[in-house]
């Protein structure tokens, strides 16, 4: 199996109900808090390659420093929209867990057994 890691906020029920079914099916992942090791603007592109998303689709607009800060990401392009998650990387929706050249968003947590 290809190596598989999590983009993890410990804080996050989600987050940690996603790694604990990785776990239980006895992969132990590569697990990176994101809040701490900010991805760059090329992880984040890679991320929604594999995703296969846009930028705005992985932007938790629900934060209160999202709306303290921005008015609208419509008027955003991806470029824009990816500075502003590698300013603020708590904008990135999560979990994001990778396994090879696929990756799912953890919302449900079960959504992670489809790369198994």
């Amino acid at each position: 199996m290809n190596d598989v890691t999590i983009y993890h906020n410990p804080r996050c029920s989600k987050s940690r109900q996603t790694l604990a079914m990785i776990r239980d099916k006895g992969i132990e992942p590569t697990i990176i808090l994101y809040l701490e090791d900010v991805p760059n603007s090329d992880k984040i592109k890679e991320l929604l390659s594999k995703l296969g998303l846009a930028a705005g689709d992985i932007l938790r607009t629900g934060e209160a420093d999202y709306k303290a800060h921005m008015a609208s990401a419509a008027t955003l392009d991806d470029d824009a929209i990816i500075a502003l998650m590698t300013r603020y990387p708590k904008f990135i929706e999560r979990p994001i867990v990778t396994c090879g050249d696929k990756a799912v968003i953890g919302r449900p947590p079960e959504t992670v057994l489809t790369l198994f």
